[in-house]
């Protein structure tokens, strides 16, 4: 019963989604949550990624099962212990067109303790890092904040960035939502755009500006 209650459940979900045995707690024991996914792993139906950690992989005609979202795994390991999650600053700022520079490894920022995870060839590490450093983990907003603290932000130009987070916010939905938790922490071209053009405005004879409720 439970084997088949869980793989009905899996296989109501998106291609590529990520799991623990925690996600399924409603249906039994741990025990017997367990022992399905270890079966539904054998059949080929999911793929064990680490250790607690699967996924419902995508299937490509050509090459096969492809690669797990990194993103969707880190968001796997911290749900499964209640903790956070929020992206170092130099990747927000890189996804936010801020800068070039990309990370070698995944790293990612929590509220729970330091450690670090194999998948497959690659490694994610989980740093765990102060509350400041947490501020909307897992949001639009929270991708917004750590790129400023890697641009270096004032506070005239956080209220811009903040009053242009308001102006986008119905373009941009938060990470929460199932598609957005497939690619968790993009943005449109408009904020990016918007962001560039704070940077600039920082450096101009005319900054800091005021921002108000008719600036826009």
């Amino acid at each position: 019963m439970t084997i088949s209650t869980i793989r009905s459940r899996i296989q109501r979900k998106d291609r590529g989604s990520v799991f623990t045995p925690s996600d399924f707690l409603a249906v039994g024991s741990r025990t017997s949550i367990d022992k399905a996914l270890s079966r539904l792993a054998q059949d080929g139906l999911i793929r064990r990624l680490s250790q607690g950690v699967y996924d419902y992989p995508k299937i490509s005609p050509r090459f096969g099962p492809l690669s797990p979202n990194l993103d969707d795994v880190a968001d796997a390991i911290v749900r499964k212990d209640g903790h956070k999650l929020q992206i170092p600053p130099s990747r927000a700022a890189n996804l936010l067109g801020l800068t070039n520079q990309v990370l070698a490894n995944s790293v990612y920022l929590t509220n729970g303790r330091t450690r670090t995870r194999q998948v497959g060839q690659t490694s994610i590490t989980l740093k765990q890092a102060a509350p400041k450093n947490l501020v909307a983990a897992g949001t639009t907003a929270g991708t917004v904040f750590q790129a400023l603290r890697y641009v270096g932000a004032t506070g005239s130009m956080i209220r811009l960035c903040t009053a242009l987070l308001s102006r986008s916010a119905r373009l941009m939905p938060r990470i929460s939502s199932s598609k957005a938790r497939r690619r968790p922490l993009g943005c449109n071209r408009s904020l990016s755009a918007s962001l560039k053009l704070c940077k600039i405005w920082t450096k101009s004879p005319n900054y800091p500006l005021r921002i108000g409720p008719s600036s826009f």
